[in-house]
């Protein structure tokens, strides 16, 4: 085929997505000269519908953005709540918090890897599909996945939208008893983890670069999953710079792009990525012995010294070793788990200003609440990883669609299916990403 002219393939729809979005790419000869996602969903308003909310309702109100992470939104929205009170929370509540955390994590990176990722790599049209060719992977996902379901179920009381967390932590705390059914179902989970790790790394992996800030949550002394302190390792060099989480607002500014009704994202003016490659970028280092064995394996190297793994389609290895990580993480809390003397602590009413931060499985997810005297929440701002990352899928869209077209003469169709293999390295949650539906080619004249 010619690539002389402009062409535009226009994906009109995205199938299997949370939420509603498609795709045009405009090529001229062997240029990319636009690259867009376009996200048509309407707006749902939560900030809106937020204001004039007792303190105590975001955490419920806010889970329902999202059916596959409600937990980070939850855990984000608690934090901001008691940050605005001025009311910390004890270790024994931030621990079940971490455990509840762990859950969504393997069952949310399970989900990608499996269903929505892995038919990728291995030529199969989807999920379904690839059970006909790989039913023992697909099963060993499917008991992943509900391992980190049946975290959720009991300390959430349900596995989507759970109705047990609140402002100050949990109405109910689990028991000894109760944990310990879990624990030897986990022990079973991590050598299925390990083995979608050994899975995953025989995959062919396409030569892509990410040249984009890092940014990601950080802990002295773990790897951060329900707090830290917003970090940026920049693309340029391997320096960090952290920066205080009451000023992320002025270092991640949104504006409003025409082609789409989500905001896009940019730090400091800079497209930036946040997510599994980011942080494994920032905190790799601080995996559990496990966690850096399998990375190891995985062909990711010793984080602590080699240099970040930069390559999105390599972003699957990075998922697979976190959900190690995870569910060791899972077992070390219910192996040391002493019921807390009362589930919550009291949050009063207090005017002020808070902020929290979470990693949802897609990177760092930002809530900011002002409160009055009262406690009604006055004003509201949800930054979720998707905002922060769509930029940047863009340019990995437009580069790796020009890289292809320089270095082979792809039709329409091998064009989409790699623009679909982009987008879905990110799981970006309009989404999570799978495959798309109908393609429109509108072909200019050739001179």
């Amino acid at each position: 085929m010619t690539h002389r002219g402009t062409r535009v393939l226009h994906v009109g729809s995205l199938a299997r997505v949370e939420g509603e979005g498609a795709l045009r790419l405009t090529v001229a000869g062997e240029s990319v000269t636009a690259a867009r996602l376009q996200i048509y969903e309407p707006p749902r308003f939560f900030e809106a519908f937020l204001r004039g909310r007792a303190h105590t309702e975001p955490p419920d109100i806010t889970a329902r953005v999202c059916g596959i992470c409600p937990v980070a939104y939850q855990m984000s929205a608690c934090a901001a709540i008691e940050d605005a009170c001025g009311v910390e929370v004890p270790p024994t509540i931030r621990t079940l918090r971490r455990l509840l955390y762990c859950g969504e994590w393997i069952e949310s990176q399970t989900l990608h890897i499996y269903l929505l990722h892995a038919p990728d790599f291995l030529g199969r049209d989807g999920a379904i599909d690839l059970a006909r060719t790989h039913r023992r992977d697909v099963e060993r996902g499917l008991r992943l996945k509900q391992a980190g379901n049946a975290l959720l179920e009991l300390l959430g009381g349900r596995a989507i939208h759970p109705v047990n967390v609140r402002v100050g932590g949990f109405h109910r705390a689990p028991t000894r008893a109760e944990l310990r059914p879990l624990a030897e179902r986990l022990r079973r989970a991590l050598d299925d983890a390990w083995a979608t790790v050994r899975w995953v790394s025989g995959f062919d992996f396409p030569d892509a670069e990410s040249p984009y800030d890092f940014l990601a949550l950080a802990e002295p002394d773990r790897y951060a999953i329900d707090t830290g302190t917003p970090t940026v390792l920049r693309s340029d060099t391997r320096t960090t710079r952290r920066f205080a989480l009451a000023d992320f607002t002025r270092e991640v500014v949104e504006s409003q792009v025409p082609h789409s009704t989500a905001l896009h994202a940019t730090l400091r003016g800079r497209r930036h990525l946040t997510g599994s490659l980011a942080r494994y970028a920032i905190n790799g280092g601080l995996l559990s012995a496990t966690a850096l064995e399998a990375a190891r394996e995985a062909g990711l190297g010793d984080p602590r010294t080699a240099e970040a793994c930069r390559n999105p389609f390599r972003s699957i290895l990075v998922r697979a070793v976190e959900v190690v990580y995870a569910v060791e993480e899972a077992l070390r809390i219910i192996d040391s788990y002493e019921p807390p003397p009362r589930p919550c602590v009291e949050v009063p009413p207090c005017a002020g200003t808070g902020h929290g931060a979470t990693e949802a499985p897609r990177g760092l997810l930002y809530h900011r609440y002002v409160l009055d005297a009262e406690g009604t929440v006055t004003d509201a701002r949800l930054v979720p990883p998707t905002s922060q990352n769509q930029g940047a899928i863009e340019e990995d869209l437009r580069r790796i669609a020009e890289d292809a077209l320089v270095r082979t003469d792809c039709d329409d169709a091998e064009l989409t299916h790699l623009c679909e293999r982009a987008i879905r390295n990110h799981d970006p949650c309009i989404s999570c990403s799978t495959h798309f539906l109908d393609l429109t080619v509108d072909r200019a004249p050739v001179p």
